[in-house]
């Protein structure tokens, strides 16, 4: 069984930064695509960016050019560096990583619990 946990979250001023870390179980494991989701009060829940094994990026508009979305070495590690963070951003984040399972490039989806974010003054 994978399971994921985050960390990093907390409490920033509006214009602060963050940097949080998600790490899969097991040393042995091969993920495809990893990324974060984030679901703030009363909305639904949204992709934030998302990274390959090969390390191709996708982003939020809303986030383009302040987040940074990153794989680690091991690659079961994924970092999403938050700069410039405003109000808008006050979400629970949740990891997201897709375990290759066969030859095929099939994989199956795994999420974390999430760890919350809180931009406020």
């Amino acid at each position: 069984q994978v399971q994921l946990v985050e960390s990093g979250g907390g409490l920033v001023q509006p214009g602060g930064s963050l940097r949080l870390s998600c790490a899969a179980s097991g040393s042995r494991l091969s993920f495809d695509n990893m990324g974060w989701y984030r679901q703030a009060p009363g909305k639904q829940r949204e992709l934030v960016a998302t990274v390959t094994s090969g390390g191709t990026t996708n982003y939020a508009d809303s986030v383009k050019g302040r987040f940074t979305i990153s794989r680690g070495s091991a690659k079961n590690t994924v970092y999403l560096q938050m700069n410039s963070l405003k109000p808008e951003d006050t979400a629970v984040y949740i990891c997201n990583a897709n375990l290759i399972v066969n030859m095929e490039g099939a994989t199956k989806g795994y999420w974390g619990q999430g760890t919350q974010v809180t931009v406020s003054s």
